[in-house]
């Protein structure tokens, strides 16, 4: 009688187990053949930003007279500023589409549509809703990066510098970089109130885009410490320095560092966004 439970238990667990991944690789699929049709407005929206950065900082200003002096920050880099923004462009666009990905749709399905209503009624536990979010973003994240490649490539006017010294480490940063991006975009959805979700960009968003180590390596503001040391609860800083780092050879925080630190972040924000998620849809 016992091990005809303890048998049939197993069998139960092993059901529920393919019935979830069933069911999210179906949110998934279903997510995926949206992205596919929308195909070009996420391209546009990924590609516009590091596309006029790119051109205005390494094509448009080296071709004016003073154009260094017109631009500080490409002076003090030399002939390597658009080797320092190939990573911190990638980064950018992680955060940028994991964000978009998530909070923006969030306030939609939490607002006027309701469809987190139809989502949370698969055979899913509610939480697992939440991580196909991130998960799904994550692929998203890691296409804009793919995609800002190219362009740091044709349109400086100086070239890139990059080289792959570890796949395994590169591999590693991006997967990271954008689950972590994905699960900032979850906490934020599920944080603020639909129609407060524009003002995130300008509170939250570009703040850490500014002072992510984008636009020059972490070591080099070492005369402003408390600014070098404050901008360590940036999680942006990690992602621009871990690409810095598989990318270039220049001076970046340590190996270790970035990948415990880019783990620290998404499990306190994949904490933070499914209590949120949970908070919201349960009550």
């Amino acid at each position: 009688m016992a091990t005809t439970a303890i048998a049939a238990a197993g069998v139960k667990t092993q059901s529920n187990s393919t019935m979830y991944a069933r069911a999210f690789a179906g949110l998934f699929l279903r997510d995926l053949y949206v992205l596919r049709r929308e195909l070009m407005p996420f391209a546009i929206r990924i590609i516009m930003n590091p596309l006029l950065f790119l051109f205005v900082f390494t094509y448009v200003m080296p071709h004016m007279s003073g154009g260094a002096a017109m631009n500080p920050t490409a002076a003090m880099a030399g002939g390597n500023f658009s080797t320092v923004l190939l990573p911190g462009l990638m980064a950018v666009a992680i955060m940028f589409s994991g964000i978009a990905a998530v909070a923006l749709p969030l306030s939609q399905e939490f607002g006027i549509t309701r469809e987190i209503d139809d989502r949370v009624m698969c055979p899913l536990p509610v939480w697992a809703v939440a991580v196909e979010k991130i998960v799904f973003s994550s692929i998203q994240s890691i296409i804009a990066a793919g995609l800002v490649f190219p362009l740091a490539y044709f349109i400086p006017s100086t070239p890139v510098q990059a080289h792959v010294g570890n796949w395994f480490f590169l591999a590693a940063v991006l997967i990271l970089a954008s689950l972590t991006s994905g699960a900032l975009g979850l906490t934020i959805g599920t944080a603020v109130k639909p129609q407060q979700i524009g003002l995130i960009f300008g509170v939250v968003v570009m703040p850490i885009t500014f002072l992510g180590c984008v636009y020059y390596p972490w070591a080099q503001p070492d005369k402003m410490p408390w600014l070098q040391n404050g901008v360590l609860i940036n999680p942006i800083v990690y992602m621009s320095e871990g690409l810095r780092a598989a990318l270039t050879s220049m001076p970046h925080m340590p190996e270790w560092r970035i990948l415990t630190m880019l783990c620290f972040f998404l499990a306190l924000l994949t904490r933070v966004g499914v209590k949120g998620f949970l908070r919201r849809v349960v009550g």
